[in-house]
């Protein structure tokens, strides 16, 4: 009788682990059929319904590493599955999408230019998984693919209901901002990763007063305010760089020894 209760405490066990196993796997695979969903939507011309679906794979993704850390569930078969899934979601479905919504006009060199965009998000990816082990938890190196394609999603929602940029203007301003994220992904540049973020004791009100904030915001005007977060945040790394080198420069201009005054005897 004991040995049969073993038996069964040890099999619920198991498949109480299992079910660990497949709840961030689950999240993973609703981010890789938002991905396909966005693709389609390209491919049927609805460019609105292809940026919300690339926006809800973000949701899926944050998701996935989240439930996979608080199980307890985290392996390699994770990795590469949210790896691949990145790759489609945040790489090829914003780039078909940005060059669907702007890049025709320029043939080949849109297509080029699309194809930079996922390549250097695939790029990224691989970087990231090889150096995952020794990088700092605190930082990513170069925009994270998911930021990248939150701009691009965030962009053609804004210019959809708000800008309505003309024919002339917004093939050359993705272009350029389409290259700009490229670049941003393989750069050395250093962006928070938020996952050290805690909150101080005594302080929780504050919390919630500006997150009902934020969230009354976003809520109140999605189309502006989801292009400002994701913009800011791709804009941070530069920035950061920039004022941590003007910092070392006038830091150096301030320790310079004063030039010693040559006395004159007569």
């Amino acid at each position: 009788m004991k040995t049969n209760g073993m038996r069964g405490a040890f099999a619920k066990g198991n498949r109480k682990r299992q079910a660990m196993y497949l709840i961030p796997n689950l999240c993973t695979t609703g981010n890789l059929f938002c991905g396909v969903f966005a693709v389609l939507s390209v491919f049927n011309g609805d460019h609105l319904a292809a940026a919300i679906a690339i926006l809800v794979a973000m949701i899926f993704d944050m998701l996935d590493g989240k439930l996979a850390r608080l199980t307890h569930s985290t392996g390699q078969f994770g990795v590469e599955f949210d790896s691949l899934s990145d790759v489609v979601s945040f790489g090829v479905a914003p780039g078909l999408l940005i060059y669907s919504f702007a890049l025709t006009e320029h043939g080949m060199f849109g297509v080029a230019v699309m194809f930079a965009y996922v390549a250097m998000g695939a790029v990224r990816l691989a970087r990231f998984n090889a150096t995952v082990a020794t990088a700092d938890s605190k930082y990513f190196t170069g925009l994270a693919i998911p930021a990248a394609a939150g701009v691009i999603a965030s962009l053609v929602i804004f210019d959809l209901h708000i800008t309505k940029m003309g024919s002339e203007v917004k093939p050359i301003l993705i272009l350029i901002i389409t290259l700009s994220l490229a670049f941003l992904m393989v750069s050395t540049l250093k962006y928070r990763s938020f996952k050290d973020l805690k909150f101080r004791r005594g302080q929780h009100f504050t919390y919630l007063v500006w997150g009902i904030l934020a969230l009354m915001l976003i809520v109140a005007w999605p189309q502006v305010m989801l292009f400002v977060t994701f913009a800011g945040y791709a804009v941070s790394g530069p920035l950061a760089r920039v004022v941590a080198l003007l910092t070392k420069t006038a830091g150096k201009r301030g320790t310079r020894p004063e030039t010693p005054v040559m006395e004159h005897r007569e």
